[in-house]
């Protein structure tokens, strides 16, 4: 795996991006004062209400709520991974990805004869299809279209034990390649001339190409045509395929121009094309394997919704039982991981052409969600009927459980578990994990604020969040800088320390964004939203960018946020000052708290002046 992408790169690619000349490429923009409008290319729609910004290189739809910076359009409307925008970002302004150390570059002379012995032989099988009268019919048989075979450059790879091997193996150095791209094996015998050394590892096999997100071939699926085995033969692990990370027809699901909101995992080739060719564009296959942690993780990086699609028979059932296994770790929330299972006898290739796709997707709606799956599955060997049975479940699902990250999804799913078996869940939740009921490692008040923060609410603890009709000041000094972030630096030491002592988590989160502003500046929107991408307040400052300020320009922002610091300040004394009275009342005050409740106050004069609002 190459090596992490620098955020300094990252930074000056997306400060360099013009975000209209890219979006102006695939959608026609019109312009309109300072920005540019048009109908929104990610819903269908008569009047124009999709927006990009030149100055803060984003775009927002009125409309569907979509928005982003230059590189969120590459993944949405390309539908390519982070990695593949910022390499195709990279591209058009003609610079070269950096990495960082950690892993071998995936991207040097031996990848790029890889990428092209796979491409040539990959036209090479789908002319041998369109020859070969066997492979032909069976694939009428199967149902395939001549647009679905084209589209997924299905081939044939002939009956030969050295069809590819005569073709492309003429030379040292074509063999190599051959070898190196797990397209020839080498025979075991020594002595051998050259070519007599390898044979074709594919043979009377309908091909599948695997590709990667920019549609380059990585490597191959051959499916027997008749009774054989394996019925399925994919490529060795090779420069750059592995097994274990790649999903067959997510490049296809990428080419359509419908936002992709859901992932249905199936198990077979066929399946993929099958579903794709009957409208159900979001299917991808794992490649013969479990699917995996890193499986799961790229899926969750294009949708929020991933549904698994198993064959209800015993092997269906075991596979989905692997499949939640890995899923489990993965299950955040604002994630949604179900469980299909087809009839007896049936795949997702027959079924869909039986049905059609209405009656399909009314099955994918109603599939089961990972919690009930998961008590389902451990309750069909278990007696509920009597305690020792229901000790027997809450044990069994136990070392599951503990799998799922803290959080709202794993206190509901202990809450389910715990009515299933008749149980207090507070009290499941403190057997299970010697905890407190909702605890999760932070303290109660900074968690339940970053909660809040992040839903969007006030703040929690603080009456900063009711001192201005315009929402919490908070958030408001939040949304300045991610649409000013330049006057960052210019907000002086002495009005960064009254945050210091914050104890509001919210004012805690702003303190920590200026320090960082401070100290790595930033020129506009776009660069702040893409260094805040793999944090957890990334959607929450996406959010903030789609909302509309009063403010014309940097000058007044800084006024407005050096005000907004001043008012928080206060507030924060505010309440300290009042906890102190309240314990004057009740009984007499330190030398230490009578000397703080002074300072208190002679503070609070002082910030009163800097934290009166604007009049402008």
């Amino acid at each position: 795996m190459a090596g992490r992408i620098p955020q300094t790169f990252i930074d000056d690619l997306v400060a360099r991006a013009d975000i209209v000349e890219l979006i102006g490429a695939r959608v026609p923009l019109k312009k309109a004062g300072r920005e540019f409008k048009a109908c929104c290319p990610f819903h269908d729609e008569k009047t124009a209400s999709f927006w990009v910004s030149p100055d803060k290189q984003f775009y927002h739809c009125f409309g569907c709520s979509a928005h982003g910076t230059a590189l969120g359009f590459l993944m949405n409307y390309d539908k390519l991974s982070f990695v593949d925008a910022v390499e195709e970002l990279a591209g058009r302004l003609g610079v070269d990805v950096p990495r960082e150390a950690g892993g071998p570059d995936t991207h040097d002379t031996g990848s790029a004869s890889l990428y092209d012995i796979n491409a040539r032989v990959a036209k090479y099988f789908a002319a041998r299809l369109t020859e070969n009268p066997v492979a032909r019919n069976y694939v009428t048989k199967r149902g395939l279209t001549t647009n679905t075979i084209e589209s997924f450059l299905i081939g044939y790879a002939p009956d030969s034990w050295s069809a590819v091997l005569q073709e492309f193996g003429q030379h040292d150095a074509g063999r190599q390649s051959l070898a190196d791209a797990g397209l020839i094996i080498e025979r075991e015998r020594a002595g051998a001339r050259a070519q007599e050394r390898y044979y074709d590892r594919f043979r009377d096999r309908l091909m599948f190409p695997i590709r990667d997100a920019r549609g380059r071939v990585l490597a191959f699926g051959g499916r027997v045509l008749g009774s054989g085995e394996p019925k399925y033969l994919n490529s060795p692990e090779t420069l750059l395929f592995h097994k274990g990370r790649e999903l067959y027809g997510l490049y296809e699901c990428r080419q359509h121009r419908t936002p992709l909101t859901r992932l249905l995992v199936v198990e077979g080739y066929m399946d993929v094309a099958r579903l794709h060719q009957a409208g159900i564009t979001y299917a991808v296959a794992t490649l013969g394997t479990a699917t995996t942690a890193e499986h799961l993780r790229r899926l969750f990086k294009l949708v929020s919704e991933v549904v698994f699609c198993f064959d209800g028979d015993r092997a269906g059932r075991g596979a989905a039982w692997r499949a939640l296994g890995n899923a489990l770790p993965e299950a955040r929330d604002g994630r949604q991981i179900r469980f299909l299972f087809l009839p007896d006898g049936q795949d997702p290739d027959s079924l869909v052409g039986t049905e059609g796709r209405e009656v399909f997707e009314k099955r994918v709606d109603t599939a089961l969600p990972l919690s009930e799956y998961l008590i389902k599955a451990l309750a069909e060997d278990v007696d509920l009927s009597h305690a020792d049975g229901r000790a027997q479940l809450a044990e069994l699902a136990r070392p599951l459980v503990v799998k799922v990250p803290g959080g709202v999804f794993r206190d509901l799913l202990i809450e389910r578990l715990a009515e299933s078996i008749g149980l207090n869940s507070a009290r499941l939740s403190h057997l299970w994990f010697n905890e407190a009921p909702g605890a999760n490692g932070l303290p109660a008040p900074i968690r339940h604020g970053l909660d809040r923060l992040a839903a969007g609410g006030k703040p929690s603890g603080s009456r900063v969040a009711t001192s201005t009709g315009r929402g919490g000041v908070v958030t408001q000094a939040v949304k300045l800088l991610v649409h000013f972030p330049p006057v960052a630096p210019r907000i002086s030491e002495a009005v960064l320390a009254q945050l210091d002592a914050a104890r509001d988590s919210g004012a805690q989160f702003l303190r920590a964004m200026l320090t960082e502003l401070r100290e790595q500046p930033l020129a506009h929107t776009g660069q702040l939203l893409e260094r805040w991408r793999d944090r957890p307040e990334h959607a929450r400052l996406q959010q903030l960018a789609t909302q509309e300020v009063l403010i014309a320009d940097e000058h007044a922002a800084l006024t407005e946020l050096n005000q907004a610091v001043g008012r928080i300040a206060l507030a924060e004394y505010t309440q300290r000052y009042d906890e102190l009275l309240a314990k004057s009342s009740s009984s007499d005050l330190s030398q230490t708290e009578q000397a703080e409740l002074l300072d208190i106050a002679a503070a609070m004069r002082e910030l009163r002046v800097m934290a009166q609002p604007s009049r402008n």
